[in-house]
């Protein structure tokens, strides 16, 4: 398939992140060249398959079409008024290479501030993780992984694209949804389900996120926070870096039952974590497996008036479990997060229990304040969330 129309932000060059540096302008060693991982994954990535330049309009033009109307399906079944007006992000249909470059510039931003602040307070212990590691073989490693990604991903929202650059920030104040057309026209096909019926399904997840962060406007920053706390850790820690890497690349051509447990991945690395940082851990993995779970939630809530084959597309989607989430694994991987816990589904058994005793009005509180956000405790049993969050005095907090 030949690139659809738009790529994201093609003009803004090196990513920079927030750092406001590049390895390639003459800077201090770093460790990941993350312009040339940009650079790299984009080469690198297949194009996927190719169609006459009519219907890749066609199929562009559905997928436009099939997000807008998405936002009216996530609005009834959510109950989400961020949902009547998204204006403060995009939508963009992106190939394989566009996506794996939007995703090397959001790397850098999640993790240069970490690599610039170790830079400051331990220039000794920088530089050796930077010699440890070598920018440019963990930007070329790091290329190799958004290359694989890139076939794999049907969809994605960034909140954090706004942070690449200046250009970025006008574009996408409030993040951009990626759909990444030349997969969800393989999966389509592989499915052998109805093309306008899965795109709109994808897009009904997609839309979610978007809705999600629209709703809780604190939810980018606070995440943020807690991520580039995590990265932190992980960058002061060259080896563990290195280790986590390799691991991470190593899960995703692993196989293991989607519902099985999911195997330690850690090992002494973890043991080197702090207090403070398992407990950051600990919540990331919890809003991430709510995020996850709200958005499978609301796919499921569509019907056949909705999408008619909605029944055959899940029964089938679900065969080929082993390639969902693939960029979320990696990310979890790299971060320490893979052992915690399976987020798809015990985030959606979490949001149905609440949603069951308390109505939407009810859940719909958890996007309210950072207080609101359900501890990893919860997301297991979430009638503690119910007593902390909407009938406060029945439980001391999780």
């Amino acid at each position: 398939m030949s690139a659809p129309d738009r790529s994201p932000d093609p003009a803004t060059g090196p990513a920079t992140g927030a750092a406001g540096t590049s390895a390639a302008d003459g800077a201090a060693p770093a460790i990941v060249r993350w312009d040339l991982a940009a650079e790299t994954a984009a080469r690198i990535t297949p194009a996927g398959p190719r169609l006459p330049a009519r219907a890749m309009r066609s199929a562009v033009a559905s997928l436009r079409r099939h997000a807008e109307d998405s936002v009216d399906h996530v609005h009834r079944i959510s109950g989400l008024d961020a949902a009547r007006d998204l204006r403060d992000s995009t939508v963009l249909v992106v190939d394989r290479a566009g996506w794996a470059k939007a995703n090397a510039q959001s790397f850098e931003v999640l993790m240069e501030p970490a690599a610039q602040a170790l830079r400051r307070r331990r220039p000794e212990q920088f530089g050796a993780a930077a010699t440890a590691l070598g920018g440019t073989a963990t930007a070329v490693e790091m290329a190799g992984v958004l290359g694989f990604l890139s076939a794999k991903v049907l969809g994605q929202y960034d909140p954090y694209a706004g942070l690449v650059s200046a250009e970025a920030a006008a574009r996408h104040p409030g993040g951009r949804l990626m759909l990444v057309a030349p997969n969800i026209l393989t999966v389509e096909r592989e499915l052998n389900v109805e093309p306008e019926d899965f795109r709109l399904w994808v897009c009904l997840h997609e839309q979610t996120h978007r809705v999600q962060f629209a709703a809780a406007p604190w939810l980018r920053t606070h995440m943020l926070e807690q991520i580039r706390l995590l990265s932190d850790s992980v960058l002061g820690q060259p080896e563990a870096l290195g280790e986590r890497l390799g691991e991470a690349v190593r899960s995703l051509t692993a196989r293991r039952p989607a519902d099985g447990p999911a195997e330690p991945s850690l090992g002494l690395v973890g043991l080197l974590m702090g207090r403070r940082e398992k407990e950051v851990l600990s919540h990331l993995t919890a809003v991430m497996s709510l995020l996850e779970g709200h958005a499978n939630f609301v796919m499921d809530g569509v019907d056949a008036s909705v999408v008619p084959s909605v029944r055959t597309i899940r029964r089938r989607f679900e065969r080929r479990s082993e390639l969902q989430g693939a960029l979320d694994r990696f990310v979890r991987r790299l971060l320490g997060m893979d052992a915690k816990m399976r987020q798809y589904s015990d985030g959606q058994r979490f949001v149905t229990a609440v949603v069951a005793a308390s109505g939407l009005a009810g859940f719909n509180r958890i996007w309210e304040r950072v207080e609101h956000l359900p501890s990893e405790a919860e997301i297991h049993d979430p009638q503690r969330w119910i007593d902390r969050v909407l009938t406060p005095g029945a439980h001391p907090s999780s």
